[in-house]
């Protein structure tokens, strides 16, 4: 049987093998790196901007009598659109101005909204 630190001494000399191999080098490394990049792009980056494009074409065409649901939850009827701003009737005859890009979602002309209550 070999001496304690002679088998300690032929564990630390052996070579690396399995996944410890797999990231020996820094050109594995580099390519680790590289497929993570990769995939944070695909499943975190390109969906976002997809989102966000579709959100600027749904600001974009914006028009007078739609219900819109803005960012803080009020929901409202267009009554005008400017550049940047639109004016929003929240309640009969009160009237606020929102900027474009706090429009969450623009729901259709005449899209009821659905109702929590039963009405006879």
């Amino acid at each position: 049987m070999a001496a304690p630190h002679t088998l300690v001494l032929a564990v630390i000399a052996a070579p690396a093998s399995g996944i410890g191999g797999f990231l020996a080098g820094p050109g594995q490394q580099f390519i680790l790196l590289g497929a993570i990049a990769v995939m944070f792009y695909f499943m975190i980056l390109r969906p976002q901007q997809r989102r966000a494009r579709e959100h600027a074409a749904r600001v974009d065409s914006i028009k007078r009598g739609d219900t819109v649901v803005l960012s803080s939850g009020l929901i409202g009827r267009v009554v005008r659109v400017e550049d940047k701003e639109v004016g929003v009737e929240v309640a009969q005859n009160v009237t606020v101005k929102v900027v474009k890009t706090m429009v969450a979602e623009v729901r259709a002309r005449g899209e009821p909204a659905p109702a929590n209550d039963a009405k006879s």
